[in-house]
């Protein structure tokens, strides 16, 4: 169901209703999306994950509409324009694909598989609107634009796995490496707007990582994404209301010990001061800790983030002790860190280079994110466009669309219809689409990809090749991690082919804005 019960034809921008009437007659068009930039224009590391279009084809693309939609659609617009009088859309069109396309919107739609590690300009989908229907071909760009937000989160999660996999590289052991993918917890669910955003964004972290506290996104994609294999762990910990409920800190944490001591457990040690509970509450508990025999992970939750790490693993070093791994670092005996408050790319490499300065192995801090992993993202993050490409007019005409604001180079837009394949060393490269390499109709996407092949597959055609064979979510995490760890950290200047190279230089000089003229494919 969708949310709100808010009819189809309304989940779009209301200005898009009315291009039916303003783009020319055409038999066909063209649209793709793309992220124009890296991660906040990281000029160092230009990767990006692809992720997220499997859950708008779903739940929003392969969609029956029906006619009692689109009534309700036209009593909304009966009053939408300005001064409350009829806005323009296009009910005519929408009751005849209706009745003979069995409720299913006519367009198809291409996509990169799910995981793909891309870099700035390279198609990410592509959508395809012909015959009466072409007038339609950028009416789902609202909603595909929002592959957008677990793109970037599943970015922004990748790149504190690169950070934290950089610091294991360096101070863990390989028999203590099975860690990493618990170092970063997602934190997330309560800062975000709706419960749908937190299944879209934390499926998008736990690609990544495997420890989370948002059990939406860890169930659905569990049970909904991955055949009901395990994909996301947690473990039981206090809050501040716990520990403010007794009396004392320690009556606290000899309640959580006796309950899961014997495990792996958490407790949060800033109630009333972080110094005091370091110093003389941890030792008074540490005798029932040890006979309990498990894990214990303190987490300070205010102050500095590196000071309160630093000190908390002095305090745990000291109550539990070390040992000296093969590299020379320190790790705590039965207990380690997290920092869950005020976690940043930043603070979180500060953080890591302050633990490897004293001593200590990466194995002892983990860190947790919320707001900072699932809100504190947007589309210009990454800078994420859906542009028209291509059109064939009504006469037959063919022509190639580009947008090339002199105001605003950064925003150009690729002209024609496209292939993505990937070159001798794996990097996704943008082709003209040719005979030579059409661009697929297959409803399958594969495993795995040759060389050769073009990596925009079809997600949805008309509805009509339902369902599509999306990769379970352990296929994409392992697609994911290979192409990220294969990829240079830069090759945004290389994605594009020289073919479609030569053909925005032409539109540069001004040789293809004539669009009565017939123009070749390729240049």
């Amino acid at each position: 169901m969708l949310p709100f019960k808010i009819p189809l034809p309304l989940l779009t921008d209301s200005y898009k209703t009315s291009h039916y009437t303003l783009y020319p007659d055409a038999t066909k068009m063209v649209a793709y999306g793309e992220f124009r930039t890296s991660y906040e224009k990281d000029a160092e590391d230009e990767r990006m994950v692809f992720y997220g279009i499997r859950y708008l084809i779903e739940h929003y693309i392969a969609v029956q509409w029906t006619e009692q939609e689109i009534l309700e659609a036209e009593l909304f617009f009966s009053t939408h324009n300005a001064g409350f009088t009829p806005f323009p859309f296009p009910k005519d069109l929408f009751l005849k694909f209706v009745k003979e396309n069995n409720g299913y919107f006519p367009v198809r739609i291409q996509a990169l598989p799910e995981g793909t590690v891309i870099y700035p300009h390279v198609p990410v989908y592509q959508i395809t609107a012909s015959d009466e229907y072409a007038l339609l071909v950028t009416y789902l760009e609202t909603i595909l634009t929002m592959t957008w937000y677990p793109s970037t989160v599943a970015t922004l999660s990748r790149r504190c796995h690169t950070q934290i996999e950089a610091a294991y590289d360096r101070t863990v052991d390989d028999d203590a490496r099975w860690t990493l993918g618990s170092r970063l917890h997602d934190f997330g669910f309560r800062g975000c707007t709706s419960v749908e955003q937190s299944v879209v964004g934390g499926c998008a972290h736990l690609l990544n990582f495997d420890g989370t506290d948002t059990l939406s996104a860890a169930y659905y994609a569990q049970f909904k994404l991955n055949g009901g294999k395990p994909v996301a762990t947690s473990i039981p910990a206090t809050e501040h209301s716990v520990m403010t409920a007794f009396a004392t800190e320690k009556e606290a944490i000899i309640r959580l010990l006796n309950n899961y001591g014997h495990g792996v457990c958490a407790c949060v040690m800033d109630s009333y001061d972080y110094v005091n509970a370091l110093e003389n509450v941890l030792p008074a508990i540490a005798k029932h800790k040890l006979e309990k025999g498990g894990f214990l992970v303190l987490r300070p939750d205010s102050g500095d983030p590196v000071e309160v790490v630093m000190q908390g693993l002095f305090a745990i070093e000291k109550v539990f002790g070390t040992s000296t791994n093969s590299k020379g670092y320190k790790v705590v005996t039965g207990a380690s860190i997290i920092q869950g408050d005020a976690v940043t790319p930043s603070s979180l490499n500060a953080i890591l280079a302050a633990t490897e300065r004293a001593g200590f192995a990466a194995q002892n801090v983990g860190f947790g994110m919320g707001g900072g992993l699932l809100q504190k993202v947007n589309r210009d993050t990454m800078s994420f466009a859906t542009k028209l490409s291509q059109i064939v007019y009504a006469d037959g005409t063919e022509r190639d669309v580009m947008k090339m604001p002199k105001t605003g180079t950064g925003k150009i837009s690729l002209p024609g219809v496209f292939a993505v394949i990937k070159d001798a060393d794996g990097i996704p490269i943008v082709h003209p689409a040719t005979p030579s390499n059409p661009t697929t109709t297959n409803n399958h996407i594969p495993t795995t990809t040759n060389n050769n092949a073009d990596l925009l597959r079809t997600v949805y055609d008309h509805g009509r090749t339902l369902p599509v064979v999306f990769d379970d979510f352990t296929t994409v995490r392992a697609r994911l991690h290979a192409e990220w760890s294969a990829l240079p950290r830069k090759a945004a200047d290389r994605v594009l082919s020289p073919a479609l190279k030569a053909k925005i230089e032409a539109f540069k000089a001004g040789k293809l804005f004539d669009s009565r003229e017939k123009v070749p494919n390729g240049i």
